[in-house]
């Protein structure tokens, strides 16, 4: 990052059929090379797939918000901003330290911290393709607090934006059963109430006819804090987010790029110095 290339490592026992423990990978040779070609096609300036996006839709700006510890653990957790677009081009952002609520134990934003993350959020997006978006949805894996809501509008006020969503995507307990032998079909969305939903990301494929993984599906629970596009919209485009993860390049990721990325990212910015200028191509954290 420092002489702003990006580079892909790979070691000598990614690419063997065994590893010095005699044990075989989970993952088969092929999984691995198309991993390993997809993660340099896309460093090396490519796209490799995109979302399919309804014309309406497009000049959306899709903001992924999580939370990470400085590395000596000293600091409190800071925020971190992933954007990424309909055509899965992301800008990663840096923001300031946060502190945690006492109510609920996490980390949460000042209306002040809030106005500037969007507001760096937008111009980032502005930068990329050269207009404001005409929308703005934010995933958060914390609910938001009214301080957060009231930056995140004033923000988008600014600028003059007029359609928003805040929503709020976290794992769920609850379990849902299908009639025969498999689990609920991907993309099975359960409405619970006009604000809470139920969506299966990872779960069987009506295409394989079967269902891929090694334990019981977990769906994950969509909290819509604000809402100006309809539920159905919202969740379609989470689901449609958990395919555009090109270090993982699955077709049936469980969380949407916009919080699974901006987790993984905090797991390198924390190696950055606070006087370091992170790189904003999403290429340099894979």
């Amino acid at each position: 990052m420092k002489f702003r290339i990006p580079i892909q490592l790979i070691r000598e026992n990614s690419l063997s059929i065994e590893d010095a423990s005699g044990k075989g990978s989970l993952q088969d040779l092929a999984t691995r090379a198309w991993n390993f070609c997809t993660a340099i096609y896309y460093k090396a300036g490519g796209v490799p797939w995109k979302a399919q996006i309804r014309e309406n839709d497009n000049h959306t700006c899709f903001v992924g918000i999580s939370f990470y510890r400085s590395l000596d653990r000293t600091t409190l957790q800071t925020s971190l901003a992933q954007v990424f677009d309909e055509q899965g081009k992301g800008v990663i952002l840096r923001g300031s330290p946060v502190q945690i609520d006492k109510t609920d134990r996490q980390p949460h934003l000042t209306d002040q911290q809030a106005y500037e993350l969007l507001i760096n959020s937008i111009k980032g997006y502005q930068t990329a393709e050269g207009i404001l978006p005409k929308r703005v949805v934010i995933h958060k894996s914390s609910n938001y607090t009214e301080q957060e809501k009231e930056g995140f509008i004033r923000a988008i006020e600014d600028k003059e934006i007029y359609t928003f969503d805040f929503v709020t995507v976290i794992e769920s307990d609850i379990r849902l059963f299908r009639t025969g032998s498999y689990p609920p079909l991907r993309g099975t969305w359960l409405e619970l109430s006009e604000t809470q939903h139920l969506l299966y990301t990872k779960s069987s494929i009506d295409y394989y006819q079967t269902y891929a993984g090694m334990y019981i599906p977990q769906p994950i629970e969509i909290r819509i804090a604000e809402m100006n596009s309809s539920s159905k919209q919202i969740c379609e485009e989470v689901l449609s987010l958990t395919k555009m993860n090109w270090n993982k390049t699955q077709f049936d990721g469980k969380i949407p790029i916009t919080i699974d990325c901006s987790r993984n990212v905090g797991a390198i910015m924390k190696y950055l110095d606070e006087s370091e200028v992170p790189n904003k191509r999403y290429g340099f954290y894979m």
